[in-house]
């Protein structure tokens, strides 16, 4: 299959410059769609893009607005915006080497494959990732997708450069506002003794393959039900566990048959 690259540029290094293509490493989830059905007529509803004034408007003709106060927008097209030049639109100019265990992982986030764009480009791109693989760290780059600049990481893998969009700081929220609630009070040393055990039970490696989407599977299964006239099985929510029995649950668990470990596949 040719995949459509998500971005096309040059990746810098000092004065050491080679074309690239940007990849998204990674497959939209799932493959249940759904649509929006009127279950009297059973007609797909379609969204009619309408102007309240004179009524439907065909997207070519729509431009971007951005409000500065309530129902007043500055219009901007897709020419005003194309207008806006920075280097990182066309091209990845690496800042910064940092080591890898120093960006925390909620920043981290979508997964792109960097390549070479051309024959022309190996060599030059082949010195770039290899001193970075030397190297040991992160190199640090912006680039502007979708409207926006964002840092992002490189790393090698492979025969290639794994890339990852970075969140700013601004954009994540610091754990004290959502933590703040969680009391201070120590758990049960016993307690955790217990938890810790059942933890061990469950260690094993991390297999991708084994992890696959069960509701998506369930959802499926819903379907070919329903195709076939069956009604549908309610589920009974999980009850939360009593403070009073919280001790009983936990050896409880640990007395439980442990699943099978995940084995390593060969060549992992």
């Amino acid at each position: 299959m040719a995949y459509r690259p998500t971005w096309q540029g040059h990746l810098k290094l000092s004065l050491v410059t080679c074309p690239v293509a940007l990849y998204t490493a990674t497959n939209a989830g799932g493959d249940v769609h759904f649509h929006l059905i009127n279950p009297k007529t059973k007609n797909r509803i379609r969204m009619i893009t309408t102007d309240p004034d004179t009524g439907p408007i065909d997207r070519k003709d729509l431009v971007k607005g951005y409000e500065v106060s309530k129902g007043e927008y500055i219009l901007l097209t897709d020419e005003d915006i194309a207008s806006v030049k920075l280097e990182s639109t066309k091209t990845i100019d690496i800042e910064r080497f940092v080591p890898g265990d120093e960006i925390d992982r909620i920043y981290w986030d979508n997964p792109y494959y960097l390549v070479p764009d051309g024959k022309m480009a190996q060599e030059a791109f082949g010195v770039i990732r290899t001193a970075l693989e030397k190297s040991g760290q992160i190199a640090l780059g912006r680039i502007v997708m979708a409207t926006r600049e964002r840092i992002l990481a490189l790393e090698p893998r492979g025969k290639g450069i794994l890339a990852y969009t970075i969140r700013s700081g601004d954009e994540v929220r610091t754990p004290d506002e959502i933590f703040g609630a969680i009391s201070d009070a120590k758990a049960d040393p016993a307690m955790i003794s217990i938890a810790e055990k059942i933890i061990a039970q469950q260690e094993g490696p991390f297999d991708p393959s084994q992890f696959v989407d069960r509701y998506e599977a369930a959802l499926k299964a819903l379907i070919e039900d329903k195709k076939k006239g069956h009604k549908t099985a309610r589920i009974a929510p999980p009850e939360d566990t009593n403070v009073v029995d919280l001790m009983s649950a936990l050896r409880a668990s640990l007395a439980a048959k442990p699943k099978p470990k995940a084995k390593v596949r060969k060549g992992s």
